[in-house]
């Protein structure tokens, strides 16, 4: 592939859009999951995915259970996509840590049904 061409494509990707949402991984035997949101859906799994065969996710649970059961154990699943509105005035990461809060509120990841460890309320 020639520079230009090489180039051309680069700048392409910059200038697309990627599905910003929320994600979750979830171990089929046990139905437990690790919730996530990200502002490149696409490249979530592959993210996730690399740093659990790496063994050096940050989720020990999850890499505990991966490291035991493998990737034929564990589903991707995208549970919502951030819809950009039409006027274009958004703030991507506070849509995505509302998104994170009312997952995590329907879905309860904590204890036999998730990887996550409830927040301390002070």
């Amino acid at each position: 592939m020639n520079k230009e061409k090489k180039k051309m494509l680069s700048a392409q990707y910059v200038m697309s859009e990627r599905p910003a949402g929320a994600f979750r991984i979830v171990h089929r035997p046990s139905g437990k999951s690790f919730v996530g949101v990200s502002p490149d859906l696409n490249a979530a799994w592959n993210s996730q995915r690399f740093q659990l065969t790496m063994g050096v996710h940050r989720n020990s649970k999850l890499q505990k259970d991966w490291s035991e059961y493998g990737l034929d154990a564990f589903e991707y699943e995208i549970m919502e996509r951030f819809k950009r509105p039409e006027d274009g005035r958004y703030n991507l990461k506070k849509e995505l840590e509302r998104m994170e809060t009312a997952w995590f509120e329907r879905l309860s990841p904590y204890g036999e049904k998730g990887y996550h460890d409830r927040k301390s309320e002070n």
